[in-house]
């Protein structure tokens, strides 16, 4: 019996209304999965040919950009769906009998964890590609961690697996403290079973530019580092090209802020925590090198008037590169302050603050200025993302166990938002490049 010749994939002109699966096009034209694809071909060779390497690749994918929590409702789709099978690439006169099994998406996903490396060159490739069609791509970074349940029975020490138990999971605690406007302080302690996302986000177009899933236990610092580390690695134009690098107070760390501002020139704006304990109870110190110039662990630089004692607020002057300071300036100088101890004070119209004072207190980007509380308020987007992965791409309710399973559906959901992006980008659909519902 002779085969009636397929619709191309990719000649959709021919198709007259495709409604929702627009979306699933502009991902499966964006995606550079050409050089996955061949290998995934070569390694099956001349066996059996049931369900194409294609062909299953596109539906997983698709499964992905319509929200399916599972094989069975991704199956149950297919076998209602014929548009979508046909532009999955099964054979339309196979019908529903075209539809792979439960086992064979077992066994393909198996697969696709083995190349892993190869779906993380796919995330990379895209990233390039946005860095390149989007202006300013990269230039204010957000880092966050995302907490991931499991959603499974813990396994015990010697636990054999069984596909109920996630033995791979720990348990990860956040504690978040502030204090009220009365002054009462309180806190809050939020425990989980499971993995945590570490990301990299583009601050200005919400969209991610570096990952790593861990266990719930892997602390955020070091895990930052690393990434910036990996971004040297694989996209060194983009990480020159950042500015800002902007965090919470769970990435507060001397080191990381010296590898931000020493090593890539990027400005570290991060939340710091109040880790000062000084043993007479004092919430300032005095600047080195002065008798009236003090500040807090939040940066703010003040000076006391040597005849009355009235402490003062100074101007913020600015960031020096090349001498590594932050100027302040008299605030009876550049306020016209009544200062009546003006004549006896030591110090000049204005003082230097050198970086090294308190790395952790003092950053290029003085946290007492406007420009750094505008730059960390868009450490928001980060958050954003984090919510379009629970919600758009189903990490709130799952049923994955297990590392690498978890890697593998992460990598998938971070591709296809990437890949969408840049389908709309390339269609001149910029004010959709947030958008992961809306149609093409």
């Amino acid at each position: 019996m002779a085969r009636i010749a397929q619709t191309s994939l990719f000649r959709w002109e021919e198709i007259e209304d495709l409604g929702e699966l627009q979306r699933l096009r502009l991902v499966l034209e964006s995606l550079p999965d050409e050089a996955l694809m061949a290998k995934l071909e070569c390694r099956r060779g001349k066996g059996r040919n049931d369900y194409p390497i294609r062909a299953m690749w596109n539906s997983i994918l698709s499964g992905i950009v319509f929200q399916h929590a599972s094989v069975a409702s991704l199956r149950r789709e297919l076998l209602r769906n014929a548009q979508l099978r046909q532009m999955c690439g099964f054979d339309p006169l196979k019908g529903a009998e075209g539809v792979p099994s439960v086992w064979a998406y077992t066994r393909f996903l198996h697969l696709l964890i083995e190349r892993q490396e190869d779906l993380q060159g796919i995330f990379d490739e895209l990233v390039e590609g946005l860095r390149k069609a989007l202006p300013g791509f990269g230039r204010v970074l957000a880092m966050d961690g995302k907490a991931i349940d499991s959603h499974a029975r813990r396994g015990k020490a010697g636990a054999k697996a069984d596909g109920r138990r996630d033995l791979d999971a720990d348990v990860g605690v956040k504690s978040c403290r502030g204090q009220q406007e009365d002054g009462s302080v309180w806190e809050k302690i939020k425990s989980w079973f499971g993995y945590k996302l570490h990301l990299l986000v583009d601050a200005e177009y919400e969209l991610p530019v570096a990952f790593t899933v861990m266990k719930a236990s892997a602390a955020e610092q070091p895990q930052a580092k690393a990434l910036l580390r990996g971004l040297e690695k694989n996209h060194p134009r983009l990480l020159a090209a950042c500015r800002y690098g902007l965090g919470d107070k769970g990435y507060d760390d001397g080191e990381l802020i010296r590898q931000l501002w020493d090593e890539h020139q990027i400005k570290p704006v991060i939340a710091i925590r109040n880790c000062w304990q000084q043993p007479d109870g004092a919430d300032t110190r005095v600047m080195s090198g002065t008798t009236n110039v003090i500040y807090d662990y939040q940066g703010r630089v003040s000076c006391c008037c040597p005849r009355t004692g009235e402490v003062r607020a100074m101007a913020y002057g600015g960031f020096e590169k090349d001498r590594q300071t932050l100027k302040y300036r008299c605030p009876a100088v550049h306020y016209g302050a009544d200062c009546k101890g003006y004549s006896d004070c030591p110090l000049a119209a204005s003082i230097r603050i050198p970086l090294e004072e308190d790395r952790r207190v003092f950053t290029p980007v003085a946290r007492s200025s406007y420009v750094w509380k505008d730059l960390y308020k868009k450490r928001t987007a980060v958050e954003r993302v984090n919510g379009r992965l629970d919600v758009s791409f189903g990490f709130e309710h799952h049923f994955i166990r297990g590392l690498k399973k978890m890697n593998l559906r992460m990598t998938l959901a971070l591709a296809v938002m990437l890949a969408m992006a840049l389908g709309r980008v390339k269609e001149k659909q910029k004010e959709k490049l947030r958008s992961l519902l809306a149609a093409a």
